[in-house]
């Protein structure tokens, strides 16, 4: 009888390197894109909202933003993407 352990072992090697490392670089990739807002950065909610910081609480993990329909106050977590750095023109 073979050993099984070479196959799992394989396996366990291949969950690693596709799975659980790409998630650790995202979610550290996340979290420097969220430390690194400031005020004044053009931004995209996740549900597609177009707006400007206006003001960033760290304390609350929260910010309020702006809109051409008015000021809204959402969760840091709920930005998707930072316009500022795509817009030099």
């Amino acid at each position: 009888m073979e050993s099984q352990f070479p196959y799992l072992l394989l396996a366990a090697l291949v969950f690693l390197f596709f799975i659980i490392i790409p998630s650790f670089r995202r979610s550290s990739k996340e979290k420097k894109f969220l430390k690194n807002l400031k005020k004044g950065h053009r931004i995209v909610t996740t549900s597609g909202v177009h707006a400007r910081i206006n003001e960033l609480d760290d304390k609350s993990n929260t910010c309020i933003i702006e809109t051409m329909a008015g000021k809204l106050k959402i969760e840091k977590s709920a930005i998707s993407i930072e316009l500022s750095s795509n817009l030099k023109t």
